[in-house]
């Protein structure tokens, strides 16, 4: 009993509420000595708490001639009423949560000096839920051309794909080098699978289809993506221990992303297109 006592206060019940809930719902109709007596409390601890219960419909009070009973309703229907609140409970939380950070956006970085922003950092270390719509925000914020070194695995994102879509839609142009060996895999459906090189071709051909320009090398190459030729977007991986040592730093520096982009090109030039790779 005491197990389901701390269940009920983990719902947001007190002690003396847990109680008499228990005491309600194995009796019948029971006044209020009744239910003092069942859950083992003061009768005068009893009165106002049956009154919240009356007034949130977790029970029917019936006059009689001798007195007030009381009368548990269907649990399922408490279950209801509470799983009702809980959920508009969590909609305010959440609307507040945003409500909130919108305001504190326009602050962050605020009060940076021009020294500060020469050189803008961001990492993010360790298994991070967000780390795809970080990468998602930055092609959504970029307007001209996007460069991407991908290496070893290949994350498939409808997401992505369509925001990459989008992208060249609206005049973007994206550049990729991929880089092919025998520990190629694509993530599907959550998780990775080997590829064939028919598998790869279909791949590539599909990225082909909605504007993207890639080329193939079997050199190794960073995970790297340069934005803008203004924003750098590196990815690095322990392979021994991937979940817990992988980080992405953000490097939002025009020099260093220049720097980049002119190693992206000199690449480019020694690497395979598709016709040149597969055939």
């Amino acid at each position: 009993m005491s197990e389901l006592i701390q269940k009920l206060k983990s719902l947001g019940f007190n002690e003396y509420e847990s109680k008499i809930f228990i005491a309600l719902i194995k009796g019948r109709s029971m006044s209020v000595p009744d239910i003092a007596n069942a859950a083992k409390i003061r009768r005068t601890d009893v009165y106002d708490i049956m009154k919240s219960f009356v007034e949130k419909g977790y029970c029917n009070e019936i006059e009689t001639n001798r007195t007030l009973l009381y009368e548990m309703i269907s649990p399922d229907v408490i279950l209801d009423k509470l799983e009702l609140k809980a959920q508009k409970d969590n909609e305010k939380h959440i609307a507040n949560l945003k409500d909130t950070f919108n305001n504190l956006k326009p602050l962050y970085g605020s009060e940076k000096t021009e020294k500060d922003k020469s050189l803008n950092i961001e990492l993010i270390r360790g298994y991070n839920l967000h780390r795809v719509q970080k990468f998602v925000d930055l092609i959504k914020n970029s307007k001209k051309e996007i460069l991407l070194f991908i290496r070893m695995e290949m994350h498939i994102s409808d997401e992505i794909d369509e925001t990459a879509a989008n992208f060249i839609k609206k005049g973007g142009t994206i550049k990729s080098i991929y880089e092919i060996n025998g520990n190629f895999k694509i993530k599907k459906n959550g998780r990775w699978i080997d590829c064939t090189d028919e598998d790869l071709k279909n791949v590539f051909t599909k990225f082909e289809s909605y504007g993207e320009k890639l080329k193939l090398i079997k050199s190794k190459i960073p995970n790297m993506v340069i934005f803008d030729r203004e924003t750098v977007f590196l990815n690095i991986t322990d392979k021994v221990d991937k979940k817990n040592n992988e980080a992405d730093v953000i490097f939002r520096n025009k020099d260093y992303a220049e720097t980049m982009a002119e190693m992206f090109e000199r690449t480019w030039d020694k690497s395979y297109t598709l016709k040149e790779y597969f055939n």
